[in-house]
């Protein structure tokens, strides 16, 4: 016959080792969600994410669909980070399709070097999943001497089917907003901790 304070002790033992497990398995899936979300939000343009693709093969095809779409760039540097950084324009007209290059500077205003990594956004949210990054200087971090200046390239286009979508056929206008922040091990530091980012003079 099985002693009852046996069975208990054995029961209170598997209950704390699944609690245990829960804990762990818990643990375990807060750490990977953030990549994982990130890695989501690169696949389908999620939040604002612009997506990531080869060069588009020309501009979309003449007809009702055929248009333009006004892109507004954003550029903001976070606290810590003594850089100054702007577009070459404010805004450009883009062809649907057709492939478009923004150059973007940034100047090292400090006196030692550092390294700099840009994160980036999307408005309105919907718009990411129409917007195609082919290069982009957010891809990697940089680094800068002192005084130094560098122009960093994108190169982008928008997908025909943004005027398709009854959710964003109405749309003429987008913005691409950049943020630079301080890079280490090429991790932007403080990105989720610090508001927006001090605008660029």
């Amino acid at each position: 016959m099985t002693d009852p304070r046996s069975r208990t002790q054995k029961q209170a033992r598997n209950t704390a080792l699944a609690c245990l497990g829960l804990v762990v398995g818990m643990t375990a899936l807060a750490f990977a969600f953030v990549p994982l979300y990130d890695l989501f939000c690169k696949a389908t343009g999620y939040d604002g994410t612009p997506l990531r693709g080869a060069a588009a093969s020309g501009p979309a095809s003449q007809g009702s669909q055929q248009g333009t779409m006004v892109v507004h760039f954003d550029t903001n540097v976070a606290p810590g980070l003594p850089w100054r950084f702007v577009a070459e324009t404010r805004q450009v007209e883009a062809q649907l399709g057709a492939t478009k290059t923004v150059f973007f500077r940034v100047t090292n205003t400090g006196s030692v070097p550092s390294t700099g990594i840009a994160t980036f956004n999307l408005q309105p949210g919907l718009t990411g999943g129409y917007f195609v990054k082919v290069q982009c200087f957010c891809f990697n971090e940089q680094t800068l001497a002192p005084g130094e200046t560098m122009d960093f390239p994108v190169v982008f286009y928008l997908e025909p089917g943004i005027k398709t979508d009854p959710n964003t056929r109405d749309l003429t206008e987008m913005t691409l907003s950049y943020t630079y922040f301080a890079s280490k091990n090429g991790q932007p530091q403080a990105a989720l901790a610090t508001p927006a980012g001090t605008k660029a003079n």
